[in-house]
């Protein structure tokens, strides 16, 4: 019989994946921002002023990632996406935000829907940036890669991981006009570990969770800038239509990187859905098991 694994306690947590709370300290509902790949929180710094008077606001880093204890990574639990909704899920604990609402990019919106999709009582409401459940093309789904085209970018990522973040972050971002912005999100991808940032890549491109979205309970809406060069058009679609509780919204600024391309276009985004009720609105059984 194997021995029960060890539950991290609060301040483990606080400091495992350096979570900041701030804003108001009553502010409901509060605001979880779930970082994508190769981001910290600071991704999101023009966009949480905004709600700080009226909202508490959590911030966090993945294991790996920012300001985290990169000895607490464990590959085998790393393995998966799972193991990013568990930390989510004790960062919420932690923080003390039941019926928050999650703001997830990037992978950082995977890991809030399969969060969503365990303990579904926990969350008010999800809004997900440029979200993506699979990169693979399949038949009549168009992920944005081939399997060749697929193995060759994993490889290069393994091989030589700073010259794939070099070419890729002008990519991401779709604003040629302000090439600091690349250079942010290539900073991003090297203050990564290396094997971290390999094995988290790989985890993202090969995972496949398509057949867990009808399970999504939580209400939703999907934020997806105009020209993603990450995440297809189609895929959102795709999500709007298989997510049970869903609103696909378009937004005019270009990118993958909306906090930093289109922060104002965010800001109007999230401050109009939470304007619509969801302040109000409670989750449909939010119960003590958060």
């Amino acid at each position: 019989m194997n021995p029960p694994s060890h539950q991290p306690s609060r301040p483990e947590v606080l400091r495992r994946n350096n979570v900041v709370v701030k804003g108001h300290e009553q502010g409901k509902p509060a605001l979880v921002f779930v970082n994508g790949f190769g981001s910290e929180q600071s991704t999101w710094r023009a966009v949480t002023p905004s709600f700080a008077g009226s909202h508490r606001i959590v911030l966090f880093d993945h294991v790996g990632t920012g300001g985290s204890q990169r000895s607490a990574y464990d590959a085998g639990k790393y393995s998966s996406l799972h193991g990013y909704a568990d930390d989510l899920l004790a960062v919420c604990e932690a923080a003390t935000v039941p019926g928050a609402v999650l703001i997830g990019h990037g992978v950082g919106a995977m890991i809030a829907i399969l969060a969503a999709i365990r303990r579904p009582r926990a969350f008010r409401q999800l809004v997900l940036v440029g979200p993506s459940p699979c990169f693979l093309n399949d038949g009549s789904y168009l992920g944005g890669f081939e399997p060749d085209d697929l193995v060759a970018m994993l490889e290069a990522i393994d091989v030589q991981y700073e010259p794939w973040a070099h070419e890729m972050a002008p990519l991401i971002t779709g604003s040629p006009e302000r090439p600091e912005l690349a250079r942010e999100v290539e900073a991003g991808f090297n203050h990564m570990d290396g094997r971290i940032a390999r094995q988290f890549a790989s985890v993202i491109y090969t995972c496949d969770h398509r057949a867990e979205l009808p399970l999504l309970a939580t209400p939703t809406v999907i934020v997806q800038c105009a020209d993603d060069n990450v995440v297809p058009e189609v895929v959102c679609e795709f999500m709007r239509d298989t997510i049970p509780n869903c609103l696909l919204i378009r937004l005019e600024g270009v990118g993958h990187w909306p906090q930093l391309s289109a922060p104002g276009q965010i800001v109007a985004t999230l401050a109009g859905l939470l304007e619509e009720g969801w302040s109000t609105t409670e989750p449909a059984e939010l119960g003590s098991d958060l």
